[in-house]
């Protein structure tokens, strides 16, 4: 068993307050949980109205895998939000 995570920082420039902020995100993150199954959580900036970090976590059989559905994740988060990602944190164990 491979459990996997990332931090991941989002610039969300349009964002003119912390509800489109929420907005942006909680519609980002029903999407990953629905389409790629992975447990995710706004877990850093929760009162900065630009800037969101998304901590997403997944098990899977082995490391290939783990990396497989990182770069997944990332590539959803690019199709799916105008955000720009900042920062990626990977971990595997």
């Amino acid at each position: 068993m491979t459990i996997g995570s990332l931090k991941i920082k989002l610039d969300i420039p349009w964002a003119q307050s912390l509800k489109d902020k929420r907005s942006a995100t909680k519609s980002l993150q029903a999407r990953l949980r629905k389409d790629l199954n992975v447990s995710v959580a706004e877990v850093d900036h929760q009162d900065v109205h630009k800037t969101a970090v998304l901590g997403i976590v997944f098990v899977t059989t082995d490391r290939t895998q783990a990396d497989r559905i990182a770069e997944s994740v990332l590539a959803h988060i690019e199709r799916n939000t105008d955000a720009v990602i900042v920062d990626v944190e990977r971990d595997t164990w």
